[in-house]
């Protein structure tokens, strides 16, 4: 167990543990309770469903209680918030902290207005919340320091939001998990660094989103929230990668996305996976550094 009390293991990531939380994703098919935005609904269901998720999307306070019942993971994306759908946020994921079930916050445009800043860092004191995923200048205005952003796009690099990272994991006992061109995961004592993905998948609206949807399946198989967060984050980029390379724009990335999570198996991702890993001085890792893998 690590400082802020996770259950953690030397290495988070490499291609046999991110093999076997997909193998059990495609056996187990965990249901995720998505409280997500109009915007991505539908992509970020298929995403899970292409997988070997089960997606359910729901967001009425009445049957908050009843959907986590029966939920391996609650993903809570402010993408599109009205007071009504921020009272179910709070109820499901009281609902889910009962159950000991994971919840991952996506603090979707944070920064962008008072309301987005407020509810994310509301839905993070209410200790409910294991994983953050959301991009630097959210991750940064969620921690209240200056973030530059645009809406809900950052115009920061995730190296730039290492700071805040770390503090809102110390803060909040949660893994941060920040996407970019490299991105950067970290339960405030290992940082896992993973270098997958294309830039037209910045082309395309709710790949974010669905990174979070993403995260929630491997939070209901694994129990180390770095290593889910890690999984999920490479999952993407390795299937962005894939569909890149045979799109000729965003349009048809969308598409050929969804064919690369249905289609991936262990020798792709043995070929793709890009991932460094440190850990503290004391650590058994002691702070090493590796790469698995580059094709």
């Amino acid at each position: 167990i690590n400082a802020i009390g996770f259950y953690t293991r030397s290495l988070a990531m490499n291609a046999d543990s991110l093999w076997n939380d997909i193998e059990s994703i495609r056996r187990t098919a965990p249901l995720v309770h998505n409280i997500t935005n109009y915007v991505v609904m539908n992509s970020t269901a298929n995403a899970l469903l292409a997988l070997g998720a089960s997606p359910i999307m729901a967001h009425a306070l009445e049957e908050m209680e009843s959907m986590t019942a029966i939920s391996g993971a609650l993903v809570i994306n402010i993408g599109t918030l009205s007071k009504p759908w921020i009272e179910s946020m709070h109820a499901a994921a009281s609902f889910a902290a009962r159950r000991g079930l994971p919840v991952i916050l996506d603090p979707v445009g944070a920064g962008a207005s008072a309301l987005r800043t407020d509810t994310a860092r509301a839905l993070l004191q209410s200790g409910a919340v294991r994983i953050v995923r959301g991009n630097a200048s959210e991750i940064a205005a969620t921690a209240g320091q200056q973030a530059q952003g645009k809406g809900v796009d950052s115009l920061m690099d995730p190296e730039a939001a290492a700071g805040a990272a770390r503090e809102i994991s110390r803060q909040f006992k949660v893994v941060l998990s920040v996407s970019g061109p490299v991105d950067l995961i970290t339960d405030g004592t290992r940082v896992v660094r993973v270098a997958n993905g294309h830039p037209l998948m910045t082309r395309v609206t709710g790949l974010g989103c669905t990174a979070s949807a993403l995260t929630g399946a491997f939070a209901a198989v694994n129990p180390d929230p770095l290593a889910a967060a890690a999984h999920a984050m490479a999952t993407m980029g390795i299937a962005g990668e894939i569909a890149a390379a045979q799109s000729a724009g965003p349009g048809s990335l969308q598409l050929h996305f969804i064919d690369a999570l249905y289609q991936l198996d262990y020798a792709t991702i043995a070929r793709h996976l890009r991932s460094t890993e440190a850990g503290p001085p004391d650590s058994g890792i002691g702070r090493s550094t590796w790469w698995w893998n580059a094709a």
